[in-house]
């Protein structure tokens, strides 16, 4: 994003932002007012508009409780819910707006856990002291006029302006409070493009350990959110830097103490934080994609455990692919991802090698099935990944290896025209497997389908009497159960 060069400039920039929502602003500042309360927009939305990236998103606080609220939100809203009500926070949908609005807070911490006990507060100002970041800790005046004033009393702007992330009360207490927030500092580095305070920066590397109080699956929103941002580079060297990594994804730091096989980077956590920008780079209009995101950041895991110095001077790491889709399978099982996730991403890493024994082309056609059948719906990905996991400064070999893989799409684009490539299936059904061998249901099956499968995939698609004849010959010889 552009520098912010004054402050009258950012402002301006949020009044524009502001207009846009400028209809429910009004109705929902006449609502409150109407009903004696005061109503502010605060936080990320603040901010957002005064980098003039606003969203649907809107957050606000008010002198309100969820009690009072109620009866005249659910009466104007499109939609309401109260999933947050125990917090003090109640959810709006309104046109195209997604409105959370949340009672004055003045919360306690009890410095073990990140659950605080919650205390409605009665001001604006101990409201937005207790918020993780001064960029987050301003806030904007609602009335039935819409908006009117601009609160600024922990000096955000400024720090918006040098683009400086820095806490409203000592870093220690705030992170102390939350340790989650200093997960949210590397993720607002990725988002934002902003720097950490010196001071911030410090209290990182001294309650790194703190993390650990932090469910997994919070830790993992952080992450997500982070490897999505513009410069997710820039958070996981944060990360790295000051020990948050070592709580919560070791294995990435574990990368600095391999040297890559082509010995043209400083290691291979250098490596693959240039794989990733480069995966980023072939990432379609559709948008950031987190799997080839997560793929391209772990695809090198596996090195630091199967790295041998060869007796010619060498460094090899043989199987280094099998080895890093286990680790980045156990990672991701404690970090509370989806099976589809941890599937998607760990079978990328364990593929992302594979297409460095096409050589010069002499891959046979099964070979080519092969991989598009393992790779399956994740063929796109695979074909990014790859393709962004070359960095080699040798421009001679980067263009060979690039024109080796064009030649296997041309390979595989031939092969889908002549034959349904997505979905490599036996010629011969499970049904008609049992019709044909008169057998009921059962292993035998699933066998004599695997066995179909398999020469599929070496011969391509068989005639319906060829098909029969090999599942014939298969059951002779090695199916039929012995009598």
């Amino acid at each position: 994003m552009p520098d912010p060069t004054s402050d009258s400039e950012l402002l301006a920039a949020a009044q524009v932002a502001l207009n846009v929502h400028g209809g429910v602003l009004r109705e929902l500042g006449r609502l409150f007012g109407d009903h004696g309360h005061q109503l502010y927009l605060v936080g990320g939305s603040v901010r957002d508009a005064l980098l003039g990236r606003l969203g649907t998103d809107l957050d606000f606080t008010t002198d309100a409780r969820p009690d009072q609220m109620l009866p005249f939100l659910r009466g104007w809203g499109d939609a309401l819910w109260d999933t947050g009500i125990d917090f003090g926070t109640l959810g709006v949908a309104k046109g195209g707006d997604r409105l959370e609005i949340t009672t004055f807070r003045a919360d306690s911490y009890d410095q073990v856990s990140r659950h605080p006990e919650v205390r409605y507060g009665d001001n604006l100002a101990d409201d937005l002291v207790r918020r993780d970041f001064t960029v987050n800790a301003m806030a904007v005046r609602i009335t039935p006029g819409g908006p009117t004033e601009f609160l600024d009393p922990l000096d955000g702007l400024a720090a918006l302006r040098d683009q400086v992330l820095d806490t409203p009360s000592e870093p220690e207490v705030s992170f102390g409070d939350d340790p989650l927030r200093m997960l949210r500092a590397a993720r607002f580095v990725s988002q934002l493009g902003f720097a950490v305070a010196p001071r911030v920066r410090r209290a990182l590397q001294e309650m790194a350990p703190q993390l650990s109080r932090i469910t997994a699956e919070r830790v993992a929103a952080e992450l997500d959110k982070l490897l999505l941002g513009a410069d997710p580079v820039a958070g996981l060297n944060l990360m790295v830097e000051t020990g948050l990594g070592d709580v919560v994804l070791p294995e990435i730091g574990a990368m600095r103490m391999a040297i890559d096989e082509h010995h043209q980077h400083k290691d291979v956590y250098q490596h693959s934080l240039t794989v990733l920008r480069q995966a980023m780079d072939l990432e379609g209009p559709e948008g950031p994609d987190l799997v080839l995101r997560w793929a391209a950041l772990l695809h090198d895991i596996g090195k630091p455990a199967t790295r041998r110095h060869e007796p010619d001077g060498g460094v090899s790491f043989h199987h280094h692919e099998v080895v890093g889709a286990k680790m980045t399978r156990k990672r991701m099982r404690e970090l509370k991802y989806s099976k589809q996730m941890i599937s998607d991403v760990s079978q990328l890493v364990y593929l992302h090698l594979r297409f460095h024994g096409y050589g010069d082309g002499r891959w046979t056609d099964s070979a080519v099935r092969r991989y598009v059948t393992d790779a399956g719906p994740l063929l796109g990905q695979l074909h990014k990944l790859v393709r962004a996991d070359c960095t080699t400064r040798n421009k001679r070999r980067a263009a060979r290896l690039q024109a080796s893989y064009d030649d296997l799409e041309r390979r595989i684009e031939e092969l889908a025209a002549k034959e349904d490539l997505a979905r490599v299936r036996p010629d011969i059904d499970g049904n008609e497997i049992m019709r044909i061998l008169d057998i009921p249901p059962g292993p035998q099956v699933g066998q004599a389908w695997n066995h179909l499968k398999e020469l599929r995939l070496d011969r391509g698609p068989l005639e319906y009497d060829e098909a029969v004849a090999e599942l014939l010959k298969w059951w002779n010889e090695k199916g039929r159960p012995n009598v």
